[in-house]
């Protein structure tokens, strides 16, 4: 309450400081009851809410509209803007979150606070104040640390994994960062140079394999996306990150043509334990899930579930699907065996999907997904998709 009646700006500065610094020192219940007062004590007074909004459809003068719009507005939304004026306030408020988010599960009603939270990142995080940066092997090491610690789709195992990531002439990665956290990468991409299109992850990062020059690719691949905050989610910042990175490799390397993903499937394997009805499906399926299905098989069963796997709303059920599709891509091809990984057999029993990014398709794509929930796929993979699954298991190994 000091705070929110804090008229001079080095009161307010002080006492936000304070407030903060009292909050990394509480203990779990301390920062439920913080949360619990934001929620209930601060809350709009709906009363007043709906008599002035009476009141302005009859007078909609500019005084009565500013008051409709200050009642309208939850006292903890200010409180937080000026909780986020000391230096360095935006890192532990996106760490605030992060407890806030943990007390959700067990506290819905807290939805309101988080809300708030949402739109006010929304606005300190907006596209204006990012910042892309390529990370490479000169990048200071307390941000490489960082890299390693977010990955969170192919595991980096050491320095040495990291230094075949971002060294060779046919790598690259890019991040964006906020000038209030500078050394906090937000969300990064890998991205590996080639001839053609890839069609295994284990290829792709072989540590035997020859690197490329750089003005010999054809294909830049984006085979790993991390979004580092957690105090961030539900503020996306992937959609501008893949454009802003197809711009600069554009213009670095104008021989490339073609920008696609390498992607994981990460519900394929939840999915097929669900084909109990059809007994074709069924039976293939379980050939995919034992590991004795043929090429063939488990990839007409990635393209089916890609293509026609859906959540209730009518959206595609699987995760990374509805974020490449939302970005305008396509489903352009689906590979068997193409991570071998322990992660990639408990997701997809090794199946991974290239989704192209057609600079001249995005936008259309984008609109018919938006609009009709429609996933764009290339012709091969519709084929697949509605082909009959091959029961046969595939030879054992001589």
């Amino acid at each position: 309450g000091a705070l929110l009646s804090a008229e001079g700006e080095v009161s307010g500065l002080r006492l936000a400081s304070s407030i903060l610094a009292r909050y990394v020192r509480l203990n779990g219940k301390e920062k439920l009851a913080f949360f619990r007062y934001l929620n209930a004590d601060l809350e709009i007074d709906a009363a007043n809410v709906a008599k002035l909004a009476t009141a302005y459809t009859a007078d909609q003068s500019p005084a009565l509209f500013i008051q409709l719009c200050q009642a309208a507005e939850p006292r903890r939304q200010e409180l937080l803007r000026r909780l986020n004026q000391p230096f360095g306030a935006t890192q532990l408020l996106v760490a605030m979150r992060v407890d806030l988010l943990t007390f959700l599960k067990d506290h819905p009603d807290l939805a309101r606070t988080n809300l708030d939270f949402i739109h006010l990142l929304r606005s300190w995080f907006n596209r204006g104040f990012l910042v892309l940066k390529q990370i490479n092997w000169d990048t200071p090491a307390r941000i490489l640390d960082k890299i390693v610690a977010y990955e969170a789709v192919h595991q980096i195992d050491d320095w040495d994994d990291l230094r075949r990531r971002l060294y060779p002439p046919d790598r690259r990665c890019f991040a964006f960062f906020h000038p209030s956290m500078p050394d906090e990468p937000l969300i990064f991409v890998e991205v590996a140079l080639t001839t053609e299109i890839p069609g295994s992850i284990d290829a792709l990062l072989s540590d035997k394999r020859t690197p490329l020059d750089a003005d010999q690719a054809k294909v830049a691949v984006f085979y790993s996306i991390s979004n580092c905050q957690k105090g961030l989610t539900g503020i996306s910042f992937g959609n501008l990150l893949i454009k802003q990175v197809v711009a600069e490799l554009s213009l670095e390397c104008p021989n490339i043509d073609t920008f696609v993903t390498l992607s994981p499937i990460p519900l394929m394997t939840r999915w097929l334990e669900t084909l109990t009805d059809d007994n074709d499906l069924k039976l293939a399926a379980k050939s995919v899930l034992e590991g004795t299905a043929r090429s063939d098989t488990v990839r007409a069963l990635a393209a089916k579930y890609l293509l026609t796997a859906k959540q209730s709303a009518g959206l595609p059920y699987d995760p990374v699907a509805r974020f490449h599709l939302g970005n305008g891509a396509e489903v352009h091809d689906v590979h068997a065996g193409a991570d071998t990984s322990e992660n990639g057999q408990a997701q997809s029993r090794g199946a991974m999907v290239n989704y192209l990014y057609n600079v001249d398709h995005t936008e259309r794509n984008h609109e018919s997904f938006a609009m009709r929930s429609t996933v764009t796929a290339s012709r091969n993979v519709q084929a697949l998709s509605t082909a009959k699954p091959d029961v046969k298991t595939k030879e054992p190994a001589s």
